[in-house]
């Protein structure tokens, strides 16, 4: 049963492999993901998470908790950088809910209490 209110929590430790394997399934090889050396002499000051990884991590939590949801709404920002090295924690909020669809708010968290992605989903769920 969904009910409104009702939170999901995934935790992830982000590695540097992890933004390697994400650069070569996407294609985006972009250094401040891939290329310690070149990140260390950004502002960053060293590799951050792609968007679209960080996005990928909230919808494996969805699915983990709502099998079967088919998404048919995204909104996202991406307030903060996340690092390699980090646990970052994946947090789901149901907002609403009827019979066929879920509004859920999403976020992934730094350990220092960033917000590093927040939006908010729409998933089209079985009952």
């Amino acid at each position: 049963m969904i009910s409104i209110g009702q939170i999901f929590i995934e935790k992830h430790t982000l590695t540097q492999d992890d933004f390697n394997r994400f650069a070569k399934i996407s294609g985006d090889d972009n250094p401040i993901h891939v290329d310690p050396v070149f990140a260390a002499r950004t502002t960053f000051g060293k590799t951050v998470a792609h968007g679209m990884f960080l996005y990928s991590l909230i919808g494996e939590c969805v699915r983990a908790h709502l099998p079967g949801a088919e998404q048919i709404a995204q909104d996202l920002m991406f307030p903060a950088p996340s690092f390699a090295g980090e646990e970052i924690t994946v947090t789901v909020r149901v907002l609403e809910a009827d019979a066929q669809t879920v509004r859920l708010e999403t976020s992934v968290t730094r350990p220092n209490g960033e917000i590093g992605c927040q939006g908010e989903m729409r998933v089209r769920v079985a009952r």
